[in-house]
Order: C-alpha cells, then structure tokens, then sequence
C-alpha cells in the first residue's frame, strides 16, 4: 500500500469516528450508556470473528508470551473510555465529545513514559498546556453546553483509558502480527465487560435495542469494525506523526457532523478552543516530523509508535 493510500484510509477512518459521534448522541435517552456500549461491540465483535479465524489460521508463528494479556487489558482500556464516553454524551454535546476526545493525542505520550521511561519531549509539555486550555475553552462556557457538565469531564476521563489502549497496542503487535485478532479480542471485552455491568447497574428494555437499532449498528459496524480496522492496517505504512494529525481530524468532522445534523453551534470562545485543541494534537507529532533532530527522536525514545496500531 502507498503512503498517499494509507492516509486516505486514516482520513476515512477520522471521518467515520467524528460522524459517530452523532450516533452516540441518537442513542443517548433510548438505550442507557453501558447497554449502548455492549450492544455496539457485540455486534463489532460478531463482524470481525471470521477475519480473525482466517488470521490466526494463516499465521505461521505463534503469539509471543504475554500477547493474550496485553489484548485483553486493550479490552479493557476501550470499555472504560467508550463507556465514560457514551456516559459523557449523555450531558454534552456531540461537538464537546468529538473535540474533548482529542486530547487523547497530547496524553498518550505521558502514557509511554509510564509504561516505556521514554520521557515526552519539551514540545510535548508545551502542546500539552495548549490544548488544556482549549479543551477549558470549550467546556468551560466556550461551547454549545454551557455552563461545562459532568460530561465533559467524563469524556476528559476516557482520554486517559485511550491513551492507555494506544501505548499498549505497539507492545502486542511486537509479540504478535495479528492486528484482526486483536481488534475481535479488545470487541468482545469491551462488550463482555459493558453487558456484564449494564445488567448489575442499568434497566435496559428490550424494545429500546429495537428503537436504538440503527445507532447500534451503525457504531458497531461502521465505526467498529470498519474505521478501527482500517486505522489499523493504515499506520502499518504511514509514520506516526502524520497518522496522528490526519487522525485528529475526528474532532473536526464530529463538529461539522454535530452543526449538519443535530443543529449544534459553536460560540466564539468555542471555536478558538477547538482550534486550539487541534493545534497542540497536530504539534506534538507535527512539528518534529518537519525538523531532523525530531526524526532522530522518533528513532530512539518515540520508537513504540512505529508499531501499526490502535483507538475510540
């Protein structure tokens, strides 16, 4: 696959993830959080299955020790981000979410550090800043929801299980090239662990999966199983940097989707921390990629990024 093909598919796979958004918001009031996140990625899960079968039955090593784990805490990381997520939809807007949802970009680094000791350059810090206040601006009175909710909150929260699922997913494409096994593994967690607390927490009739359907399958197949995958096999030929920036543009499309179909308006104050946002997402990997010396980094302590991976 060429580059310019690769970045076609992560411009498709950020405009799947912001349309989502969207869907997200339909469902909010038919089907309670955890019930929509469980029911998404069943139906994620049922459609990678066989891709993942014909995957492992091609491969011609066997997954390295400690593979199956890291999948599943992956699992994981994508359950609590999609359900604190799906959580925050339920008080803001579908606008807040897709831009509050790109600060995942600036903390997924700090996550690496944790995990790797590979500390985040100056510029991390500094986009860091920038993109705090932009995501201040917004939820904080800048936005179509003001004053700022629990729900952007949430949805900041979920950023850091995000983050978490991305530094991870290099760490288990090392130990095993199995990218569709991974995607049905992180699916059927996710949804395991949502139906499981969804029937402990939550009342979910049945009809309302009836009147949730096209939300449901569409999160779950277009979104899931399709943008999650394409992401995947995409950053397999497009270096970390510009995977990310193009990437970013999810919380452009989840904006734009927000204004056409649920009538959502940004203010002012909105729109410069959405701009904000974006920028500090876009230099933190941008801006290195322009100088030799960012090169170099992304050769030594930025080399877990190499990995094809990922989140959403």
């Amino acid at each position: 696959m060429s580059r310019l093909a690769a970045d076609g598919l992560l411009l498709i796979t950020a405009i799947l993830w912001g349309v989502t958004f969207v869907a997200q918001k339909d469902a909010v009031g038919i089907v309670p959080p955890l019930a929509f996140v469980a029911a998404r990625f069943a139906v994620s899960a049922l459609a990678l299955a066989p891709l993942a079968l014909l995957e492992r039955r091609a491969a011609e090593r066997k997954a390295r020790p400690g593979a199956m784990r890291l999948a599943l805490a992956i699992g994981i990381s994508l359950f609590l981000g999609t359900s604190l997520q799906q959580a925050g939809l339920e008080t803001t807007s579908a606008t807040n979410g897709g831009f509050l949802t790109a600060c995942y970009v600036v903390l997924t680094p700090f996550v690496v550090w944790a995990l790797t000791g590979a500390r985040p350059r100056a510029l991390v810090l500094a986009a860091g800043i920038v993109s705090l206040l932009g995501a201040w601006l917004l939820a904080a009175g800048g936005g179509p929801t003001t004053p700022p909710t629990i729900g952007d909150g949430l949805v900041l929260l979920a950023d850091l299980a995000w983050a978490t699922g991305i530094a991870l997913t290099p760490l288990f494409l090392l130990r095993a090239a199995r990218p569709l096994t991974l995607a049905f593994v992180q699916y059927a967690v996710c949804a395991a662990l949502a139906g499981l607390s969804s029937m402990a927490l939550e009342r979910a009739a049945p009809h309302a999966f009836l009147d949730a359907a096209p939300a449901i399958l569409f999160a779950g197949l277009v979104s899931g199983a399709v943008a999650y995958t394409l992401q995947i096999f995409a950053q397999a030929h497009t270096p970390p940097a510009e995977a990310a920036l193009v990437l970013s543009l999810e919380s452009v499309f989840a904006a734009l989707a927000g204004a056409a179909l649920l009538g959502e308006r940004l203010t002012v104050l909105g729109a410069i921390g959405c701009a904000l946002i974006l920028i500090g997402a876009a230099a933190v990997e941008a801006v290195p990629a322009l100088t030799r010396k960012g090169a170099r980094a992304r050769l030594t302590g930025d080399a877990i990024f190499r990995t094809p991976e990922r989140r959403n």
